[in-house]
């Protein structure tokens, strides 16, 4: 008897620690399956009927014991559990910063570290060979690869070329380039995606546990780093850390590139004509004397669209585009191109102008067929013909 006041004392401790109630656990009992009944034993003086029933009393409150208790707790666990993830997630702080526009919210930006894992990436070994466009159409035809087929099925083939070919600039079927642009970049513009989609994935599974592990803590550290945000500010990091549509990337890498037939885009990978006061660029044709920027250059156009999307999620110009995908994000809406171009009109001079051209590109050539395209995985097959 002693042991089992031993048992039902921890137990009865690790309810009221957890804040668990008798009615709770009879509700999750019934919920389990399992029914308790309350009798009545009426002991008669003198008879042995009283010790048989004590003896056997005591041996089902034993077996009860070792065999609901592990369920008592593990609900007890559930409901902790449930209250740290609570605690943890910052969506209700998020969705009321968003409301009342607070300007703590994703204002302040740490440029120190901001492009560092880009400019790694970059200056990794590849093998930079430019093929011919007559060799990329064949290697299109081997796959495949073609936009109807993309359109019908949302599925991409994972076709990763490092540099555009020289001979777009010769394809005068104005569709023809349209297209053969578009299949360059789309693989290109869907893998930084799920890069971010797979980071944003970790993020939340961090943020819905109480403890986090020396990796997990590493990680975030290094996410503050690449995301510029200060004081480990969680909601900010969540704000910054998204996709792009692809649809809205294509708009603005063809506005930029003239379709992939600019000197920025031909002599630098350079697809979105960002600006850089450092470092090694292209300098502009008929820039102003004074001029100190130069036009950011990079070795593979996967490191341009790296570029360019730490740009949208970081810039102080871009903070309207990001607080309106937050938006979508928290109403549980799909991230529409038309809507967030709306908050580009600080990427051109031409403000407003530049909106209304993105928005035309992406109707008249139907990007938005590729917003929900997936990218297939890659093969050995495939990777022994680029």
């Amino acid at each position: 008897m002693i042991k089992n006041q031993i048992i039902f004392s921890k137990i009865n401790k690790y309810f009221k620690k957890n804040k668990v109630s008798i009615l709770e656990i009879q509700k999750y009992l019934i919920k389990k399956g399992l029914v308790i009944i309350k009798k009545k034993y009426v002991e008669k003086e003198g008879s042995n009927i009283g010790t048989i029933s004590r003896t056997l009393l005591a041996s089902l409150v034993i077996i009860v014991v070792f065999f609901v208790a592990p369920i008592v707790i593990n609900f007890a666990n559930e409901k902790m559990n449930f209250s740290i993830v609570h605690e943890n997630n910052s969506k209700n702080k998020l969705k009321s910063l968003l409301k009342e526009d607070n300007q703590r919210l994703d204002d302040v930006l740490d440029e120190k570290f901001l492009f560092d894992d880009i400019l790694t990436f970059d200056e990794q070994p590849s093998d930079t060979v430019r093929l011919s466009a007559l060799t990329i159409e064949e290697l299109f035809k081997s796959t495949n690869y073609t936009l109807e087929d993309v359109r019908k099925n949302k599925l991409v083939k994972p076709i990763t070329l490092t540099l555009l070919p020289k001979e777009i600039v010769k394809i005068e079927n104005t569709k023809k380039r349209k297209d053969f642009f578009i299949q360059i970049i789309l693989p290109l513009v869907i893998k930084e995606n799920n890069n971010i989609k797979l980071d944003r994935k970790k993020l939340f599974r961090i943020l819905n546990k109480s403890k986090n592990t020396k990796k997990e803590q590493k990680w975030l550290v290094s996410s503050f780093k690449q995301y510029g945000v200060v004081n480990n500010d969680l909601s900010t990091l969540k704000i910054r850390m998204d996709e792009v549509p692809i649809s809205m990337t294509i708009a603005q890498a063809a506005k930029e590139t003239g379709w992939g037939t600019s000197r920025f885009a031909q002599q630098g990978n350079a697809l979105f004509g960002q600006w850089t006061w450092s470092g090694d660029g292209i300098k502009p044709l008929g820039a102003d004397d004074g001029a100190t920027h130069k036009v950011m250059r990079f070795k593979v156009l996967q490191a341009s669209i790296k570029a360019y999307q730490r740009n949208l999620n970081t810039h102080s110009s871009y903070k309207g585009f990001r607080s309106a995908r937050a938006e979508l994000r928290e109403d549980g809406k799909k991230l529409n191109s038309l809507i967030l171009s709306e908050y580009l009109d600080k990427y051109a001079e031409t403000g407003k102008e530049y909106v209304k051209i993105l928005q035309k590109i992406i109707k008249q050539n139907s990007l938005t067929d590729f917003d929900d395209a997936k990218l297939l995985p890659s093969s050995i097959d495939l990777d022994s013909l680029i």
